[in-house]
């Protein structure tokens, strides 16, 4: 077996002998390791800090849900770090953190080749809200401080307007135009959080951070939990809208072909509905369909927000492509709000 010098000390602390260490996964976040320690599998993440500067949030996160989880049967695993000898998610080995948790077998997709996909998705994530139902959100602590919070992404946009460096005319300036534009959006977002039940959400919902079966007749597990914050149902759902139900992808410059695939968003409609039945309120379901609207528009802001401060922080392949990937959420809001969608 290849040496590394962690693996001593990862052993020691989960008490348990590896047979096997192998490299997983192209993930460009964390350093990611197959593990075996004879018929049992785990992942071994060497936890990425300048990305998450506040572990110790997700790890209370985690913790709060692991013990909000226990005795219950979920329809799918949820793969959460497991507690090594002196019950901490995270193992120090001198400059480094390392977390252990279940490996499960199946299938990642990047994107939906087959309808019953988005629906199983849907109804997955919805399902995860379900489970954390009873977990008092309000103990949560903010991992990215603001991620979903649509005022405070429009405020950040005003300010990189007010103070770029770049001379805002032509297509830009139609952009921004466009997006400070948006706020009877702001409001209607002040008006849902004010009256809807504050949860334990994902806000991550993209297909690839759910595990399907080798079939893909199920939902196996649902994955990367960093992002496990309170929030509400709307940015879930919202969410995989965005990133499912569009028919392009996020950087696409096809622009005539943006839009949004209306069976794509009938299944994901469904499959959400079907997992929340009995836990979400008759408000938050009327609040799903503003949810794609809200996630669209936080993503046009954020990316618009970077260009105008000078790409600092989204990576690029090219210098206008946040610019591109403005305007292709301004195409894709537009679609949206053409819907005419009635549940």
């Amino acid at each position: 077996m290849q040496y590394f010098p962690w693996l001593k000390p990862i052993q020691a602390a989960y008490q348990r002998s590896f047979s096997s260490v192998k490299p997983l996964g192209s993930g460009h976040i964390h350093q990611t390791f197959k593990i075996s320690a004879g018929t049992d599998l785990f992942v071994l993440q060497e936890f990425n800090v300048k990305v998450f500067e506040h572990p110790e949030r997700i790890s209370f996160n985690q913790q709060l849900v692991l013990k909000g989880l226990i005795g219950k049967n979920l329809p799918f695993a949820l793969p959460l770090p497991i507690p090594n000898r002196e019950g901490q998610l995270f193992t120090a080995v001198n400059d480094s953190i390392f977390r252990l948790s279940p490996y499960v077998a199946g299938v990642c997709l990047d994107e939906v080749e087959q309808i019953q996909e988005a629906r199983l998705a849907a109804e997955a994530f919805a399902g995860f809200i379900v489970a954390c139902s009873s977990i008092d959100a309000t103990l949560l602590q903010d991992t990215i401080p603001g991620f979903n919070n649509l005022e405070l992404r429009f405020q950040q946009l005003k300010d990189a307007y007010a103070n770029t460096q770049r001379e805002v005319v032509g297509e830009l300036k139609g952009l921004v135009d466009f997006y400070l534009g948006q706020e009877s959006l702001v409001r209607e977002y002040t008006g849902w959080i004010q009256r809807l039940p504050l949860r334990v959400t994902h806000n991550d919902t993209k297909i690839n951070n759910l595990i399907f079966s080798s079939d893909r007749q199920r939902v196996e597990a649902v994955i990367d939990l960093d992002t496990i914050m309170a929030g509400y149902a709307f940015y879930d759902f919202g969410d995989l809208v965005r990133t499912v139900a569009c028919t392009q992808p996020e950087s696409s410059t096809n622009w005539e072909k943006i839009g949004v695939d209306r069976v794509k968003f009938e299944a994901l409609w469904k499959g959400f509905l079907k997992g929340g039945k009995g836990v979400l309120t008759a408000e938050e379901i009327a609040s799903l369909p503003f949810g794609g609207k809200m996630m669209t528009c936080i993503m046009g802001f954020r990316f618009l927000a970077d260009y105008l401060n000078g790409n600092s922080y989204y990576k690029i392949h090219y210098e206008e492509q946040n610019l591109d990937r403005a305007k292709n959420h301004m195409l894709l809001l537009q679609a949206l709000e053409d819907l005419n969608f009635h549940p």
